[in-house]
């Protein structure tokens, strides 16, 4: 796979009065062309259709639960903060928003590339959201917090009721050695939680409030312009959704294109083959 160029991806990724990426490189301004993707796609439809009473359960659940331990955790880290520690913290922390930012990617780009939505239990449940956003990007910004999130707080679960245990069988001693990770695995799970946030702010391109402009003009979360990339069908690089700031680096390694091509090569799967199917489901 070759890296894209600039113009390529300018030409191709979804302008911000196009947010369902319809501008192709064939089409002129003058040319009236029936839009190939958003709600109207008949794949698209059959896909959100798919969204069950079960996972909404499953959702609600993991968002109150998450956000339960989000508080406990922040309480108790608040209680044993000294700013002696200031450095590792921050050091710590970053390291945390880092390894999000990896493991969004990773698991982006397995559920984007790998997989059908005919799998038992994770098909459905898990897969189907990817498919669906592919073929109405905008999707995301009709799903409430519950829908948007329920997914990436139950990844943060297990880790903030780990911090949850820790606080509170360990002496102040050891937990004050063990600070740095506490911090690290804490503002990880954070920014693991908050992924679909920050990726559905990404779509969002009017109303949002000043405090995301200024995180997203700064590169704190991921940019909307940053996520464009992505759209570039078909979806075969930039797939780091948190922050956005291993994209780069991971397309100049072709790191993702590398493991495509060892995985294809032991089992004979091809990337992206269920995404394309639905794509090619017309109205």
């Amino acid at each position: 796979m070759s890296l894209k160029s600039d113009q390529e991806i300018l030409e191709n990724s979804m302008h911000e009065d196009d947010p369902n990426g319809n501008s192709a490189l064939e089409q002129t301004f003058t040319e009236k062309t029936a839009p190939r993707w958003g709600p109207q796609h008949k794949g698209a439809q059959e896909l959100a259709q798919l969204y069950s009473p079960g996972k909404r359960a499953q959702e609600f659940i993991c968002v109150y639960t998450c956000i339960a331990l989000m508080i406990i955790d922040f309480v108790l880290i608040l209680k044993h903060f000294h700013f002696d520690r200031i450095i590792v913290t921050c050091i710590s922390a970053i390291c945390g928003i880092i390894t999000a930012d990896f493991g969004s990617g990773l698991v982006h780009w397995a559920a984007d590339t790998w997989g059908s939505v005919e799998l038992p239990i994770i098909g459905k449940n898990f897969l189907r959201p990817f498919r669906e956003h592919h073929l109405d990007p905008t999707s995301i910004t009709r799903h409430d917090f519950i829908e948007t999130n329920g997914d990436n707080f139950m990844v943060s679960i297990p880790i903030l009721g780990f911090l949850a245990y820790c606080f509170n069988t360990k002496s102040h001693t050891d937990i004050q050695q063990d600070f740095g990770w506490i911090s690290y695995l804490f503002l990880c799970s954070i920014f693991v939680a908050m992924t679909n946030q920050i990726h559905k702010w990404s779509h969002t391109y009017w109303g949002l409030p000043k405090w995301v402009l200024f995180m997203q003009n700064y590169h704190i979360v991921l940019p909307r312009k940053h996520h464009r990339i992505h759209h570039v069908a078909p979806h075969e690089t930039y797939f780091c959704i948190t922050t956005g700031w291993l994209n780069w680096p991971l397309e100049k390694l072709r790191f993702w294109s590398t493991l495509e091509c060892l995985i294809e090569f032991v089992t004979g799967l091809k990337p992206r083959d269920d995404d394309l199917k639905w794509a090619k489901k017309v109205t």
